[in-house]
């Protein structure tokens, strides 16, 4: 068993196809067939499905682990490397829209600035969707809506914020500063699904409130539902950051008395040890949010 397996058969899993495969790693189609052939002879199982090329319960199995490993393989390297003050390499950040809308523009300057040897890769998702993909290792680390409940993940609160309507004009609430807990079951609201952290706690808090929310549409992205609200479409429930200082149009923030905060976190995968590079986003972020947080409408830091 060898590396050159190992990033044959994720490649495979994450292109779909063996060509599509063989193009990422800048190789021919068969050399990638036989990587694959031989770990599978290694490992006496069929890791892909060669009707569907798609990964076997076994490949899922090699494939989670194969990243973890490679993982630490090209961490190696940056740690090297961070010995004599050049920490370079890349890092591989989630990070939920409402966030990235004000944050990642100073995590970008700020990385060129301290770390220009650092590449960083932004997948711009949700917390359903980053979760996975930190916890199999195609992600170093994420920011991420807290609560995650997920025991191959370390995460550390970043900052706090509030949880707001959006009302378009001619809304009943569009002329309001502010609406009680209690008010939420009065209009039916654009808001996430259920089973995501934000609409979980929000019905939790509601129900004691002894009212329930009526769904207008359930959408898992805060800031698909934050522009339905700004076309006018209907009021959404998101977080103050989905509607930040500088965005101005025909509708109105609502403050919801009675709603806890939302927090938003740091997350990475537990089982693996951060690479510099991701050390060093990490430390960026910390002081990014420290800095910043409470210049934007609706966000603190977190209670110590």
């Amino acid at each position: 068993m060898d590396l050159r397996q190992l990033r044959a058969l994720i490649a495979v899993a994450e292109h779909g196809t063996f060509s599509a495969a063989a193009k990422s790693l800048h190789t021919v189609q068969s050399n990638v067939s036989t990587h694959v052939a031989r770990l599978e002879r290694e490992l006496d199982t069929t890791l892909i499905d060669r009707k569907t090329n798609e990964l076997t319960a076994e490949g899922e199995a090699v494939a989670t682990r194969s990243r973890r490993v490679l993982s630490e393989m090209d961490a190696i390297s940056s740690d090297v490397a961070a010995f004599r003050d050049d920490i370079r390499g890349s890092v591989r950040l989630g990070m939920i829209g409402t966030t990235g809308r004000w944050l990642l523009p100073r995590l970008l300057d700020s990385m060129a600035e301290t770390y220009p040897g650092i590449r960083l890769v932004i997948v711009d998702a949700t917390t359903t969707s980053l979760t996975p993909q930190l916890v199999a290792g195609q992600l170093d680390a994420a920011v991420v809506q807290l609560p995650v409940n997920d025991p191959d993940l370390v995460t550390e609160p970043l900052f706090e914020e509030d949880r707001i309507v959006i009302a378009p004009s001619g809304h009943p609430w569009a002329k309001k500063t502010s609406v009680d807990i209690s008010d939420l079951g009065a209009h039916p609201l654009l808001c996430t699904p259920p089973g995501t952290a934000f609409r979980d706690l929000v019905d939790a808090e509601v129900r004691q409130a002894g009212s329930a929310i009526t769904p207008l549409a359930e959408i898992d992205g805060m800031r698909l539902l934050a522009t339905m609200a700004f076309q006018g479409f209907g009021p959404a429930l998101v977080p103050a950051s989905a509607a930040p200082v500088w965005l101005t149009g025909d509708w109105s923030r609502v403050r919801v008395d009675g709603l806890s905060r939302r927090e938003v976190g740091f997350a990475r995968p537990s089982r693996t040890t951060p690479s510099a590079p991701t050390r060093a986003v990490h430390d960026v972020l910390t002081e990014l949010t420290e800095s910043e947080a409470a210049g934007q409408p609706g966000l603190y830091l977190p209670a110590t």
